[in-house]
């Protein structure tokens, strides 16, 4: 292998009330694809993106070949030869592959545009990473991995010495992934060094020389691909996880109140499942794996196709309005912008979903507002001046609870929490927690989407796994004998005993 280009040393990284990295240290070497695990939340995304000049560390250093490297921003980190291909593709569909490679690098003489030796020599570059390609194509017309190979391309005409692959192959079909793979190769003989980010065990095995393994902010090894197999992977991943803080929840498993069969839809893949009453069921995946949209089918925002029956009656819903009234309701992942109008009071948005509550022949009763919000600011705990308080200048713990009183206030039976404790800090997780635990002692049950072992460990009674938009296995929780590597296993892709 080859010598080290890019030493990362002690890097921390703070935002306000969280500690994404905590003194991350490794080496990466030249010529060599450097994979970088985690479960989501480990500090990966925050990792490469202070690599790409996207975010500055707050502390220690990076070198790279043997100098001081700060990027200030993404521009800098490519003139210094780093470049990133991010999960979400940077092309322009309307203009051609040349076009598209030359964006914001034309050549021009008082502002005409003009050809250069320069296309020559991208032609050539593209040519040798996919010579399938033509240079005169628009953008539009090539399918997913060929617009990945253009920016690959791009990236090395723009001299770029390390190549950052974000979760490449995560809307990539296998042909496409196998093409990706080649590519991986290509440019490690052309003496490209690539940083890897992949939840994916094959693609690890298949493309790797060096592994780090990141969790909770933490560096746990650093390792090259050979000296480990899968197992070992897994269990570096996990670290030290213990459901110590599960409790049984009184199910009913005589009484199924939502049975779904053969989900499917852009990217579930014919997932089944049983919901008890007094359950707390969870889906967990890591990134792709089809929680979000689990959670927005049975919540009638995307559509699908298969059968979802609640209460012995149909449970297929047109719109979230439908389900609400039919007593299922979504927490969403993104709290700010889809679960709470932040331009309102945490008063006015408890009692959003509940007219009938408020109002008496059409008129609405500001003081029942005033006296609903209170109760549930009581029961939850929240954290704030009055019920007045804007919901924007809640923490993040508190707005969550503010989400979760908006859904108890419509009398709901089902409630769907897609990445409940996401972004709020210890304290407020737990609070989370026991308000769920005591939302199914009345008879509800609670579905969690979560990509955090951990919590479906601590929390949930029966864990389903899904896997690229698959349902692997369901597993009862058992507390401390439940198999915690299995579950990471297979939500990694890996093969069910």
């Amino acid at each position: 292998m080859g010598e080290t280009v890019l030493e990362i040393l002690d890097v921390t990284k703070s935002f306000p009330g969280i500690m994404a990295l905590k003194g991350v240290s490794f080496s990466i070497k030249t010529n060599t694809v450097h994979c970088i695990v985690g479960e989501n939340g480990a500090g990966k995304s925050t990792l490469i993106k202070i690599l790409a000049g996207a975010e500055r560390y707050t502390g220690g250093r990076l070198l790279l070949k043997g100098k001081e490297y700060c990027p200030a921003t993404i521009r800098e980190a490519m003139e210094c030869g780093v470049s990133v291909l991010f999960q979400e593709l940077n092309v322009i569909e309307q203009l051609t592959v040349e076009e598209n490679m030359t964006l914001g690098n034309e050549k021009n003489t008082l502002g005409i545009l003009r050809k250069s030796d320069e296309t020559k020599n991208l032609k050539e570059i593209l040519h040798r990473i996919d010579p399938d390609i033509a240079m005169n194509s628009y953008v539009s017309a090539l399918s997913v991995g060929e617009k990945q190979i253009l920016q690959i391309a791009k990236a090395i005409a723009l001299n770029a010495e390390i190549l950052i692959l974000d979760e490449p192959t995560a809307a990539l079909s296998e042909d496409e992934t196998r093409r990706l793979f080649d590519v991986v190769e290509t440019l490690k003989k052309q003496g490209i060094t690539l940083i890897y980010i992949s939840h994916k065990l094959e693609e690890i095995f298949k493309v790797g020389d060096f592994v780090t393994v990141l969790l909770d902010g933490h560096v746990i090894k650093t390792a090259a691909i050979s000296d480990l197999n899968q197992e070992e992977l897994v269990k570096l991943m996990l670290g030290k996880v213990v459901s110590e803080k599960y409790i049984n929840s009184d199910i009913d498993m005589n009484h199924v109140i939502m049975s779904a069969r053969g989900i499917t839809n852009h990217l579930l893949k014919d997932v089944s499942f049983d919901l008890h009453q007094g359950e707390i069921f969870g889906f967990y995946g890591l990134l792709g794996a089809g929680k979000t949209e689990m959670a927005r089918a049975i919540a009638g925002i995307d559509t699908y196709s298969g059968e979802i029956e609640m209460f012995g009656k149909n449970g297929r819903f047109s719109s979230p309005r439908e389900a609400y009234k039919n007593g299922i309701c979504i927490v969403p992942e993104e709290r700010r912008t889809q679960g709470l109008v932040s331009s309102l009071s945490i008063r006015e948005n408890i009692t959003l979903t509940n007219a009938k509550k408020i109002s008496s022949f059409g008129i609405r009763s500001v003081a029942r507002e005033k006296q609903i919000a209170n109760g549930y600011i009581k029961k939850l705990n929240i954290a704030c001046r009055n019920e007045e308080q804007g919901a924007a200048f809640l923490s993040g713990g508190n707005q969550q609870k503010v989400v979760f009183a908006k859904c108890l206030n419509a009398d709901i039976k089902i409630m769907l929490l897609d990445e409940p404790t996401r972004g709020v800090d210890m304290g407020a997780k737990e609070e989370i927690h026991n308000i769920v635990r005591d939302l199914v002692k009345t008879g509800n049950a609670v579905i969690v989407f979560s990509s955090e072992l951990l919590e479906v460990l601590n929390l949930c009674d029966r864990i389903a796994v899904l896997f690229d938009g698959a349902l692997k296995a369901v597993i009862r929780n058992e507390g401390e004998k439940t198999n915690a590597e299995k579950i990471m296993h297979l939500a990694l892709g890996g093969v069910s005993a």
